[in-house]
């Protein structure tokens, strides 16, 4: 384990410096400078997703009933609040990491493992943070556009911090091999199907359905760093 997160934090730093450094060589919101690579891999993830992630999506989606994926959907967010809780406390957002910290507390307790979201009914608010979110508010530039396979759209600074956040995701640790393997597919599918909606809206509104992803993903992400108050004029984040 002492091995393997020696090697985690290599490759976060790699993608760190070469995130430093392709934010500064280029220029322009989309810092896309290698498109050409970024749309093969864009369309192998589609075609993948197309066989493979939207029927199984699909057939979860129309199997399960509509109390049982939010129950499914509750407790992976309860898994993950507690790193989110982390990393609010790493941008210095003390009062929502604490209150990250109670909806774990109330949610893994009243809430049997997460299953129901008591915590959001009394008042403590989910939040969306990741080290990616974190190493923006630190400062560090988003580099250029990168999409990974199977993981799709990213930054170099958001591949980076997608590194930690496999490494400290608790589902992907566990020593278990079948429980892991089964709670990584299960949290797939889930999502995957709770994106489903977004689908046709993409198809309707996408001329060119590479170009309208990445736009939207660094809208996003930029918007996320800011927390919904991004500054108007262009900046690296």
């Amino acid at each position: 384990m002492k091995t393997l997160s020696v090697r985690v934090k290599s490759v976060a730093l790699m993608f760190l410096v070469a995130g430093l450094t392709t934010g500064c060589a280029t220029s322009g919101e989309t810092k896309d400078p290698i498109e050409g690579f970024n749309r093969a891999v864009f369309s192998f993830n589609d075609g993948l997703d197309k066989v493979v992630l939207k029927p199984v999506a699909k057939g979860y989606d129309a199997v399960l009933p509509n109390p049982v994926r939010t129950g499914v959907t509750n407790f992976f967010g309860n898994v993950a609040d507690v790193f989110v809780g982390v990393n609010n406390l790493l941008q210095g957002k003390l009062t929502a990491g604490v209150s990250d910290f109670g909806r774990v507390a109330v949610n893994s307790t009243i809430g049997l493992l997460g299953v129901l979201d008591v915590a959001s009914n009394m008042g403590l608010e989910k939040h969306d943070e990741d080290f990616g979110q974190t190493f923006g508010r630190w400062g560090v530039g988003s580099g250029a556009y990168v999409v990974v396979p199977v993981f799709g759209p990213r930054t170099v600074r958001d591949t980076a911090g997608l590194v930690l956040d496999v490494a400290a995701d608790p589902v992907a640790n566990l020593d278990h091999v079948p429980t892991r393997n089964t709670l990584a597919a299960v949290r797939l599918v889930n999502n995957r199907a709770d994106l489903l909606p977004a689908d046709k809206v993409i198809e309707e509104a996408a001329l060119d359905k590479y170009s309208y992803v990445r736009d939207a993903y660094l809208q996003r992400r930029r918007s996320l760093i800011h927390d919904g108050n991004a500054p108007r004029e262009a900046e690296s984040q």
